[in-house]
């Protein structure tokens, strides 16, 4: 018995052995490993470099302040009180030739928050997959939107004289590249024409892929800064091409302009006018001192306060009676500019818009949405984590849209 005991300790020191190398031999992808070292944390690197991946988006998403350093966007005050008369999402809706109830999209559409508002009430408020009320949810592409807001606030403070300035009369570093005759407008319109392709192939990494990469994987690079020596690929204004580094762009200006940083002038202009209930914050691409918030994708916040974002674009800037952003400036942002944005619908400053419809939205990668329909007075917010690369469950919510602004709870 004694010698079997032996033999077991003996096995059980080869295991933890066998555990500590592997441990010690944990690697990076070779697209990580290449290129300029980095000080973050292998580990936090690699949950960094999978955090897209559906087998674990569903938890990465809501739990950013975990996996990078971030910057806060205080709110402050009495909470804008968003009244309520709640109701069971008693419709359906068509997808593929079929018929579903409203409740099967949740699930079927990868949902971990849903708030959806009518007339300035909630009237469904849905938390899944252990979040709550308190879960702050990355936003990703749905940024730009507050960003947008960001620079008409910029230019009703006059710290940004006209929009139709070109971009180097802020940033006179960007004069040797692609930017030096590019617009604040157009970079507004994703007309910027830079040569950016928005394409994450990370076996195969392009600027895109290798900006993400450096900036927000290793922290070596800041995201803006792939702007100072970026080519052209079309004449400014002339066509569209959605790229983040153009509202990464813009949030640069934002601090270049206002001598704060983006998180300072989000917390006065937006987030604590907003009445906002909870802090947001931003992802950085390095730690303080250094990095920036990543303005083009970086957002993040409660259900309910991604909810008064939304509420306060269909009273055209206003909360509880006070003007917080310009209503012109609101008009404007979810005009589309020209027909050939793409699928998604048309785009404006930094929303996209839906044809044959006063409707409009941010929209982040991966299924974040807050939706808006000024003709219904319809809010939907649906925090969601869609597998990569797969279109479907984005055909499914447009018609899902399509039946909830029709939707009249009783």
């Amino acid at each position: 018995m004694k010698k079997l005991i032996n033999l077991g300790a003996a096995a059980m020191t080869v295991v933890m052995l066998n555990i500590t190398t592997a441990g010690a031999q944990q690697r990076l992808p070779d697209e990580i490993a290449k290129g300029k070292p980095s000080v973050v944390p292998i580990a936090t690197q690699i949950l960094r470099w999978h955090m897209n991946d559906g087998d674990v988006n569903a938890f990465a998403f809501r739990n950013m302040d975990e996996l990078f350093t971030i910057r806060t966007v205080p709110h402050s005050g009495a909470a804008w009180v968003l009244p309520r008369q709640d109701h069971k999402l008693d419709f359906s809706y068509e997808f593929n030739g079929k018929t579903f109830i409203a409740e099967e999209f949740l699930e079927r559409s990868y949902t971990n928050a849903f708030l959806v508002m009518k007339n300035g009430k909630i009237v469904t408020e849905i938390y899944r997959n252990n979040s709550d009320a308190s879960t702050r949810f990355m936003g990703w592409s749905m940024t730009k939107s507050i960003t947008a807001m960001l620079v008409g606030a910029a230019v009703a403070d006059g710290y940004i004289a006209s929009i139709d300035d070109p971009v180097v009369k802020y940033l006179p570093e960007l004069k040797k590249g692609g930017y030096r005759e590019v617009t604040l407008r157009q970079i507004l319109e994703m007309r910027s024409g830079v040569d950016y392709e928005e394409r994450y192939d990370f076996a195969n990494p392009g600027i895109a892929a290798s900006n993400h990469i450096n900036a927000l994987v290793k922290n070596v690079a800041r995201f803006a800064d792939a702007g100072l020596d970026i080519g052209t690929a079309a004449k400014p204004g002339e066509v569209f091409a959605y790229k983040t580094i153009d509202t990464a762009i813009l949030g640069w200006v934002i601090e270049r302009v206002t001598g704060g940083t983006v998180a300072a002038y989000t917390t006065e202009k937006l987030w604590e006018p907003l009445g906002a209930e909870a802090d947001g914050f931003y992802i950085m691409d390095g730690k303080p001192g250094v990095g920036r918030e990543f303005s083009g994708a970086g957002f993040n916040a409660t259900l309910r306060d991604w909810a008064r974002f939304g509420q306060m674009l269909v009273n055209e800037g206003t909360v509880d009676g006070r003007q917080v952003v310009n209503s012109d400036w609101i008009k404007t942002a979810r005009t589309p500019v020209g027909s050939e944005a793409g699928p998604e619908g048309g785009y404006g400053f930094q929303f996209w818009t839906r044809e044959g419809s006063e409707a409009y939205k941010a929209l982040g990668l991966q299924g974040q949405y807050v939706y808006v329909d000024p003709d219904t007075q319809t809010v939907m917010v649906k925090l969601s984590y869609f597998p990569p690369a797969d279109d479907t469950p984005y055909a499914e919510t447009e018609a899902f849209f399509g039946a909830l602004t029709n939707w009249v709870p009783k």
